[in-house]
């Protein structure tokens, strides 16, 4: 977009004349420099009456990614990131055999300028400008193979107000991340955080990704309150001008527990509202999803409930169901794989417990879960069809003391009727490395 480049050129031009190009090298010289290595290896073998006709698939990459940020002269400083996934060359020379979901296109490796932005920090104000990493509720990284979701942005956040965070934001492009190639251009991937034109590691449109039309992007507003002792809300709305408006609203609640000290219980709930707008280039759309979960925690043990609930209106956009084309995927009760509760006239249920502890060696943490999926006869995938699908998961990371930094990954999903006749096993293990 024309305005970050306009908006880094004038920002560089003044910090220049406020503090002389000795303080612009100075400013490099004292740059911080981050990253991550990351190997990945992922098989999903697949069972079931139409899991059995199809073909397994694995794969393994090496990528990550660099990033450098510049030291702030006057409160501006500047990043950028380069990012990449690389085939190293063990995988099967069989192209159906090879998981798409760590690579770009075609299954090929790719490189890509995912960073490149100006931040400005003054008092309680950050202004960041360009192309960054965002983690919001419906537009957000989704970090769950080898590369994120990445946006073309400028996003302002002040905390002026007592107890309050206030964000605004506009969202111009995204690069989808390797995760998008793991779903097709249909319905699923609309509601499993992905767009109709979900090729990864190139920078669309918001409107061209979601839904093949160029639009204006998406204008985001939101607050964050804490001022009610152990509770946050918070409010976001997304207008993704042309396409629809989305309301997103969370309240998490901690309290003491009368009969101990160390078990302290939780709740939380969500809701998320969306209708059409402009040129209603999704169609009509109506969509309502409710969620909810309580919990507690003892010393490094947790354990939650948590139900969803999205209805239904039939005649609209997937029938009722939640589109969320960028990335978002807050919901309670999401597996790791499966994201049907977005489905319209779905429920859901989850169960998940985690503990963490020390080893001679060093860190574990564990997680189990269990979700349930009850889609109903209006749902927007496989309309006219009900179904129920589970999914079973668990999660170790293990942090070994001898090399700090380093965090060995070991996950597993099994779901079964992910559709019907369809289940699988998939295993991934991840090495990350921060520097």
């Amino acid at each position: 977009m024309k305005y970050f480049n306009v908006g880094l050129s004038l920002l560089l031009a003044s910090a220049i004349g406020a503090s002389g190009a000795d303080s612009l090298e100075e400013a490099f010289a004292n740059a911080k420099t981050s990253g991550q290595i990351r190997a990945f290896y992922i098989t999903r073998d697949r069972s079931g009456t139409i899991g059995d006709t199809q073909t397994d698939r694995s794969a393994f990459a090496l990528g990550g990614h660099l990033k450098i940020e510049t030291a702030p002269i006057e409160g501006v400083s500047f990043g950028a990131a380069f990012y990449t996934t690389q085939d190293i060359g063990v995988n099967s020379d069989t192209e159906d055999k090879v998981n798409p979901s760590l690579f770009g296109e075609g299954k090929e490796s790719y490189h890509i300028l995912g960073e490149a932005y100006m931040k400005y920090v003054g008092g309680t104000t950050t202004l960041t400008i360009g192309r960054q990493k965002l983690n919001t509720p419906l537009a957000s990284a989704d970090d769950a193979r080898m590369l994120p979701n990445l946006f073309e942005a400028a996003v302002l956040t002040n905390s002026d107000l007592i107890d309050t965070t206030l964000v605004l934001g506009h969202v111009a492009k995204m690069a989808a991340g390797t995760f998008s190639n793991q779903y097709g251009s249909n319905t699923l991937s609309l509601h499993s955080g992905y767009g109709l034109n979900n090729i990864s590691g190139k920078f669309k449109n918001m409107g061209t990704y979601a839904v093949g039309e160029d639009t204006a992007g998406v204008t985001v507003a939101a607050m964050i309150y804490n001022g009610v002792q152990n509770t946050t809300i918070q409010l976001w709305d997304y207008y993704a001008h042309d396409i629809l408006n989305a309301i997103y609203a969370q309240a998490d609640i901690k309290w003491k527990c009368i009969y101990s000290d160390t078990l302290k219980p939780f709740a939380s709930f969500q809701l998320i509202s969306e209708s059409d707008i402009g040129d209603k280039f999704a169609g009509d759309v109506d969509s309502t999803y409710y969620g909810f979960k309580i919990g507690g925690k003892y010393n490094s043990f947790s354990l939650y409930g948590a139900y969803s609930q999205t209805d239904s209106s039939v005649g609209s956009a997937t029938n009722g169901g939640i589109i969320t084309p960028w990335g978002g995927m807050p919901a309670f009760t999401q597996g790791m794989v499966t994201r049907h509760m977005f489905f319209a006239d779905t429920s859901a249920w989850k169960v998940a417990t985690s503990y963490n502890t020390s080893i001679a060696t060093g860190k574990v943490k564990s997680a189990l879960y269990y979700v349930n999926y009850d889609v109903g006869v209006d749902n927007g995938v496989k309309n006219g069809v009900d179904w129920t699908e589970n999914e079973f998961g668990f999660d170790l990371q293990y942090y070994p003391s001898s090399v700090k930094n380093l965090q060995l990954r070991l996950r597993g999903n099994f779901p079964t009727d992910f559709v019907e006749g369809l289940d699988w096993s998939e295993y991934r293990f991840i090495v990350n490395y921060n520097f």
